[in-house]
């Protein structure tokens, strides 16, 4: 692939092949329209307790075509019974319909936001200080904006990839209540959906505390989220009486004997892949030990150094975790039931039958019965190979040159899960850089860097035509 799809990207940014990366450029009319259609995606209300996905997908439908994008290419859904939860799927054909496409994949609903804890309107798309603001802007609207964006440039430019592109906008990733449109589609509408390659959120670029941009993750592999249940039972009695097998008790002491255990650390590509690259990034002693846990997953040493970093410790290894209790039934009585919910995420391809034997020899108790109560079902990470990291090196590279691309597996979860549980490989690569601290996603004031937006766009522009045009 050549420069030339960054002089097509209009005067969004203006690529210098210089060591501090991209310079920004005067805003164009095509900035201009990007930036309403934005806000009017952010300011579309589409939480779960006072929103609705299906009013942000049928503003981005009248948008497109609006623009001229064909009608008979766009398909908007909304299940039945789920009125609120609407999805957009919307087909650009390639020269090869036999050759499987490539999916762009987004979702439009957002963390619910309380306006008395903001500092701003969370449903008002405000530019302040060099960054958007709005609930969703950062988690994952900008992405989206960017998405609808390639597909009514590609119209503008009759741009003819090999590949069949794909656009899915779907509801329901952050839960609440919504129906998961990204099960749904793969559920209903497989063949619309199906791809080669799905590229979604979850990948982000890293800024340090001075803005400095540090690497950009590419995110291959998910944990996967498993939950059980730990439960002592008891015939209880009259509080006057205590009795030495008290439930409480016997729960207290299992979930003690979890908190001090850790499991094993265990690589799959994605993280052997990111600690191996990160050490050279992060150098020093840290550096070391990174270098030194892929040589050897048994260095206690390195082991003991990394485990400082809660991040680090999670993307070594599957992290079980208590998060809600419940116990006795009156002030005055013995407990006779005690529960315990324990929330894991797994690393992939480790099997549930696995996880529910570790924590049954922790626990090492007879009288706690430890069950496995929600599951989801575990899928082989997509693989990192060099047709699929290669084009978002290249494509890295042109518009920052000094950023290296780091694959990585996510300790959360996105629609990921599902896509690869459905065969559509699917991997978190987004260009859009994040300030140390998170960018207040699923949190208060959420933002995002305009410069980050803006180069994102030209990124994933450039990034698209090249898996599009891949052929192979």
């Amino acid at each position: 692939m050549t420069a030339g799809w960054l002089r097509q990207a209009g005067a969004t940014v203006a690529l210098l092949a210089c060591g501090a990366g991209v310079a920004t450029a005067a805003p164009s009319p095509q900035d201009a329209s990007f930036r309403a259609m934005l806000k009017e995606m952010v300011e579309t209300d589409s939480s779960a307790d006072s929103g609705s996905c299906t009013s942000v997908v049928e503003k981005i439908a009248a948008r497109m075509k609006a623009a001229g994008y064909p009608e008979q290419n766009l398909h908007l859904f909304v299940p039945e019974g789920h009125p609120k939860a609407g999805a957009l799927v919307a087909v650009y054909p390639g020269r090869d319909p036999k050759r499987k496409a490539v999916l762009m994949l987004g979702h439009v609903d957002v963390v619910n936001a309380r306006r008395a804890d903001w500092t701003r309107d969370p449903y008002a798309f405000i530019e302040e200080d060099g960054y958007y603001y709005g609930r969703g802007v950062a988690d994952m609207k900008a992405q989206d904006a960017i998405w609808v964006d390639n597909l009514l440039r590609f119209q503008a430019e009759k741009y003819k990839p090999l590949r069949t592109i794909k656009m899915a906008l779907t509801c329901g990733e952050e839960g609440g209540g919504f129906l998961n449109g990204a099960k749904w589609l793969v559920d209903n509408q497989k063949e619309l959906v199906d791809a080669s390659v799905a590229l979604n959120e979850g990948g982000y670029g890293e800024l340090d505390d001075k803005g400095k941009r540090v690497d950009q993750t590419f995110q291959a592999a998910q944990k996967v989220v498993m939950q059980f249940t730990l439960e002592t039972t008891n015939p209880g009695g009259h509080s006057s009486v205590p009795r030495p097998d008290n439930a409480i008790y016997s729960l207290a002491r299992a979930l003690d004997r979890l908190s001090k255990y850790d499991f094993p650390v265990q690589f799959i590509d994605a993280n052997r892949g990111y600690f191996s690259k990160m050490a050279k990034v992060v150098g020093g002693e840290e550096g070391a030990a990174m270098s030194a846990i892929v040589a050897n997953p048994k260095d206690e040493a390195a082991n003991t150094l990394l485990n400082k970093s809660p991040s680090y410790h999670s993307m070594l290894r599957t992290t079980c975790v208590a998060t809600l209790l419940s116990a006795g039934h009156a002030a005055n009585a013995l407990p006779q039931r005690a529960t315990a919910t324990v929330n894991c995420r797994v690393i992939p391809g480790v099997p549930t039958e696995e996880v529910l034997a570790t924590l049954v020899k922790v626990v090492d108790d007879p009288e706690v019965k430890v069950s496995a109560s929600r599951t989801y079902r575990p899928a082989n990470p997509a693989p990192v190979t060099d047709r699929i990291l290669g084009p978002a090196i290249k494509v890295s590279q042109q518009v920052w040159p000094d950023v290296p691309v780091v694959p990585h597996m996510a300790t959360g979860a996105t629609d990921a899960v599902t896509m690869n549980a459905a065969g559509i490989p699917t991997y978190g690569v987004t260009g859009l850089f994040r300030d140390p601290d998170g960018n207040g996603v699923h949190g208060l004031n959420e933002r995002i860097r305009v410069r980050s937006v803006m180069e994102g766009r030209t990124f994933l522009y450039g990034l698209v035509k090249a898996y599009a045009d891949q052929k192979d």
